[in-house]
């Protein structure tokens, strides 16, 4: 029993000094004062996102940002997503939709979406979103400056994240929770070390020199959560990139209810543990039960200290991701609930490879 309070008590501590860095560096886009006119390809794979494409189309068309060329890919939707987009690029001629053809048995369905975008682009900056991002002026000045500035050959931001439901509000916040508790974000461009990797596929701006020298989407193209083994590769191979949070820069509502919310995360979940099972199953040990067994220890005068890290690291998480503090603290009891429900589904999903997202397995 002092062995399993020990290994908690160092777990919290270590998730505690993480969160304390990153909120002391402030991994976040910064503003800038330059105006570039470097020619920027959008590119934005759809499926099925007739609820989402106009949002994110009329947002780029109002943004600052002129010296684009904006293609969407329809994957193969079976909604309004490219009647949609079509009568949206008839408005401007920087728009364009491709249509996707049958997709090949070698390759997953949003790399091969990517992948197809990029054969076809034309910038000298490859820009990823995800068909629910909006962005806001300044974002595409600031992430280009950053890759000048700091010689990225890719930047990609964890977007803010809207919610107006409380099912949203239990599944939304843990994303950051977990990523900002575990990663200290600075590292993955300052540390050579892989394991100091993270990346959101709603955002990433590619040197597009650096990109069809190398091809990303195509290495990875049947790895689940493309964007991650994307920069674990460029490290490998000693390229610099970085992932910041967005600042404010772009938001986007990923998951409209609880359930989508559940079954979204638990597609990415296992991928931040490098798919380890195990790795999973210990930080859901001690960041669950672990504090539970803290909480009740009859040693009072550690309590406070321990109720003041958790409080912490939620408080620090909160404000960095741009959420609702008192919200966060009123529902962290569901939301850690929550994310033992989505840790047992993605495990069980990933052992039985029924992982499903847009009616396709992404495990097949």
């Amino acid at each position: 029993m002092v062995s399993i309070i020990t290994a908690v008590t160092v777990f919290l501590v270590l998730r505690f000094c993480v969160t304390l860095f990153n909120f002391i560096s402030k991994p976040v886009l910064s503003k800038n004062a330059r105006n570039y006119t470097d020619f920027v390809s959008i590119l934005i794979p759809a499926r099925n996102e007739g609820d989402n494409i106009l949002n994110v189309l009329s947002s780029i068309k109002d943004q600052d940002y002129q010296h684009y060329e904006v293609l969407i890919y329809d994957d193969n939707s079976t909604d309004n997503t490219a009647a949609l987009a079509e009568t949206f690029a008839q408005t401007d001629p920087r728009f364009k939709v491709l249509y996707g053809d049958t997709l090949p048995n070698n390759w997953l369905g949003k790399n091969y979406a990517c992948h197809q975008l990029a054969t076809q682009a034309k910038g000298d900056f490859f820009l990823f979103i995800d068909a629910d991002v909006v962005l806001h002026n300044r974002l595409i000045d600031n992430a280009i400056h950053r890759i000048k500035v700091f010689k990225l050959s890719l930047i990609s931001l964890f977007v803010n994240q809207k919610m107006y439901t409380l099912g949203e509000r239990l599944v939304v916040p843990l994303v950051n929770y977990v990523l900002l508790t575990l990663l200290p974000l600075r590292l993955i461009s300052l540390s050579k070390w892989v394991v100091f990797s993270a990346a959101s596929g709603q955002f990433m701006l590619f040197d597009a020199k650096n990109y069809r020298r190398n091809w990303w989407h195509e290495q990875v193209q049947r790895v689940p959560v493309g964007e991650v083994e994307i920069m674990k590769l460029m490290k490998t191979s000693s390229y610099k990139a970085e992932a910041l949070l967005a600042n404010g820069f772009a938001d986007s509502r990923a998951y409209a209810s609880y359930s989508q919310g559940v079954l979204g995360f638990s597609n990415k979940l296992l991928a931040g543990f490098n798919y380890s099972v195990i790795g999973l199953l210990i930080f859901l040990f001690l960041a669950f039960f672990g504090y539970s067994i803290l909480l009740l220890m009859p040693r009072y005068e550690l309590l406070g200290v321990i109720i003041f890290m958790i409080i912490g690291m939620r408080y620090m998480v909160s404000l960095l991701s741009r959420q609702n503090v008192m919200l966060n603290f009123i529902l962290h009891p569901l939301q850690i609930i929550t994310l033992v429900i989505v840790s047992i589904l993605s495990i069980h999903r990933y052992l039985t490879k029924t992982v499903i997202w847009k009616g396709r397995n992404i495990l097949r």
